[in-house]
């Protein structure tokens, strides 16, 4: 009697595309705040509060694409709705370069140097103009970077079962970790060797390459020759699970419209979720190398670059873990996939507490500031993966991308409303010399968005339970 055939793993190989794409997404982010306090925001005469305006007007574009992108993934599918989105994206990423010439031509000057000497009038003019010209390319960027995430969800449940989606979003959401973790090291030598515009260039290419990759490797797992009999039964295992009843809408192919999305109480369990807790991501992703600075930590120095580095080294691996914590307690404990997934992020949601410490500690040593906010950007990572999953749990396939655009479009105005907030009153604290807690001026200013970002994730988590208690299943379509 022969064996059966091993089991194919291609499921492994279409998460690690995932990975690379998400990597990619954020490279392309991290690339305005790793060279805007040294080069850019120098050139173009900017304050906090441009910055803020520029970082919260791509949130609030990629909260708005967001809400439409997941609608576009569904209905134009995985394959080419991918496509699309990473192609935008990295033209938006591309489009950067050319802010420095579009604002010298308007101005008049002849070179980069001499729009840094420029003052008075000129340099309010350099600002504005250069301040519009990257708000174009944000924009655009945001178009592209808001399908990352609906499509690479509704990816993830189409090749993996419940009981590994957390796990196999953790992996590939670090690729946003992981983006953050080699920006330090990639973006600012670019910047400095080859200027600002190039590495705009290099970093935005790679998307490209991505796309060249995922033509031929992706297919939906019961049409692809890579996965063998075995995975795709594997793949499948949930449908024997509810064959008596199964999942609404999607043995026949039912759409399910946009506007009964948010009928769902999983649906705003799921934004609550994002909404108290994505701002708090991006306000680190874009505001670490600026606070930094104000311990004179500049990211063209080793010191700098290495502190991005072990934020994001610390952030990496810890979150991976956070993925695989769900899986540990349904396997113990035979709990459903959203009760371990809720057990999890209640653990996870106490950690940012720990950026509370971020500027006491800070004073001792910036490293210290640096560890803190590590582990509540960790936190975040885990926290997020299962946040996902959730959606896989409950939602029904056919509006998986859907409802992750949705969620993905509360976060982005969360994000809007930090980052914008955040420039806009660290200016404030600076100029008014605001005290509080013992710390005077930016350095009070920081502290007091730290200790929002605290407490977000227990209050994100207090909201998700008291709209889904239990885990439910959409079945009244």
């Amino acid at each position: 009697m022969s064996n059966p055939p091993k089991m194919t793993n291609y499921r492994w190989y279409i998460c690690a595309m995932l990975f690379f794409a998400t990597t990619i997404n954020y490279l392309d982010r991290q690339v305005l705040s790793l060279t805007a306090p040294d080069f850019i925001m120098p050139e173009f005469h900017w304050s906090d509060a441009d910055y803020g305006n520029i970082t919260g007007v791509f949130s609030f574009a990629y909260a708005i694409c967001m809400l439409f992108a997941g609608r576009f993934v569904d209905w134009l599918g995985t394959k080419r709705g991918y496509l699309w989105a990473i192609g935008v994206w990295s033209v938006g990423a591309c489009l950067h370069a050319v802010c420095g010439i579009i604002t010298e031509a308007y101005v008049g000057l002849g070179s980069a140097a001499e729009l840094a000497q420029a003052a008075g009038d000129v340099a309010v003019l350099i600002a504005t103009v250069s301040t519009w010209c990257f708000l174009v390319a944000r924009c655009v960027l945001a178009l592209g970077e808001a399908g990352n995430f609906p499509a690479a969800i509704k990816v993830t449940a189409e090749y993996f079962p419940k009981k590994d989606r957390a796990f196999s979003t953790s992996i590939f959401n670090a690729g946003a970790s992981v983006g953050a973790l080699a920006s330090p090291l990639l973006i600012p030598p670019l910047a400095k060797h080859f200027g600002w515009e190039m590495a705009f260039i290099i970093i935005g290419a790679l998307g490209f390459i991505w796309m060249g990759v995922w033509v031929f490797m992706y297919d939906k797992p019961e049409k692809i020759r890579f996965v063998n009999a075995a995975e795709l039964e594997y793949i499948e295992q949930d449908k024997h699970e509810s064959a008596a009843a199964p999942a609404p809408g999607e043995a026949a192919g039912k759409k399910i419209s946009f506007l009964k999305c948010f009928t769902f109480r999983q649906t705003w369990a799921f934004v609550a979720g994002k909404f108290m807790t994505d701002g708090v991501w991006w306000f680190f992703l874009f505001w670490m190398p600026v606070y930094l600075k104000t311990f004179d930590i500049k990211m063209t120095e080793g010191r700098g670059m290495a502190m991005i580095f072990a934020l994001y080294a610390i952030v990496t691996v810890l979150s991976i873990f956070g993925g695989k914590l769900p899986t540990l307690f349904i396997n113990k404990g035979a709990e459903n996939p959203y009760a371990a997934r809720m057990k999890a992020m209640l653990i996870f949601a106490f950690f940012p507490l720990f950026v509370l410490l971020a500027q006491p500690l800070g004073t001792v040593s910036p490293w210290l500031a640096v560890l803190m906010i590590s582990l509540g950007c960790a936190a975040h990572q885990a926290w997020s993966a299962n946040l996902f999953s959730t959606i896989g749990d409950m939602i029904p396939k056919a509006a998986i991308a859907t409802v992750t655009g949705i969620g993905g479009a509360a976060g982005g105005i969360a994000s809007m409303i930090m980052n914008k907030g955040a420039g806009e009153f660290f200016d404030y604290a600076g100029e008014t010399n605001m005290v509080f807690f013992g710390f005077t001026g930016k350095p009070a200013g920081y502290f007091v968005i730290f200790c929002i970002c605290a407490i977000a994730y227990l209050i994100g988590w207090t909201i998700m339970k008291a709209l889904v208690p239990k885990y439910k299943p959409i079945t009244d379509l």
